[in-house]
């Protein structure tokens, strides 16, 4: 499963309210950049039968079970450093990451 810290609460609920026809947050792992694969929030509109849901005082993730394949064990805080702020997955599972930090890899 995925937790959420108690960093990124707040900023969800602050995301899910603006869009107020969303089913909660969909978390997710889409091939991209140059290790591979990069994590992606976006709303959930509509969710399938196959997802995993997960509730947690309030907040709502969803997650497809391909990705969660990559996403087992992770922690989804929110980070402030200096100008910067933002979600960041803390994912048991990575075995390299990119050097910009946009995308990861996982297995040997």
């Amino acid at each position: 499963m995925i937790t959420i810290a108690e960093s990124a609460y707040e900023p969800l609920v602050r995301k899910l309210a603006e869009s107020p026809f969303c089913e909660g947050i969909r978390v997710a792992i889409r091939t991209v950049g140059c290790s591979g694969l990069a994590y992606v929030l976006e709303y959930s509109h509509k969710m399938d039968r196959e997802d995993i849901v997960i509730h947690d005082r309030g907040v709502t993730l969803v997650v497809d079970p391909k990705s969660m394949i990559y996403l087992k064990g992770s922690q989804l805080e929110y980070l402030k450093e200096g100008l910067n702020e933002g979600f960041k997955f803390t994912n048991p599972n990575v075995t390299a990451e990119c050097g910009c930090g946009e995308s990861f890899h996982v297995g040997e």
